[in-house]
């Protein structure tokens, strides 16, 4: 239960930090429209990865029982 909290906890606050990246990266160069689209996409992707991890750790855990 406390990994669970932990990983969460982690997907959630690295989820922001990359819209925020990208936001910093975009601001001002970029309409504000094509920077919200860039930060969606990188959201969505990363949202991806963290399901792909989390589901790799599942997997993992059911093999050694």
């Amino acid at each position: 239960m406390k990994e669970i909290i932990i990983y969460l906890f982690l997907s959630i606050s690295s989820t922001g930090m990359l819209a925020y990246t990208v936001h910093m990266f975009l601001g001002g160069v970029v309409s504000e429209r094509t920077e919200h689209l860039a930060m969606g996409a990188a959201v969505v992707i990363w949202a991806g990865v963290i399901a792909f991890l989390w589901w790799d750790v599942l997997r993992r855990r059911r093999g050694q029982r």
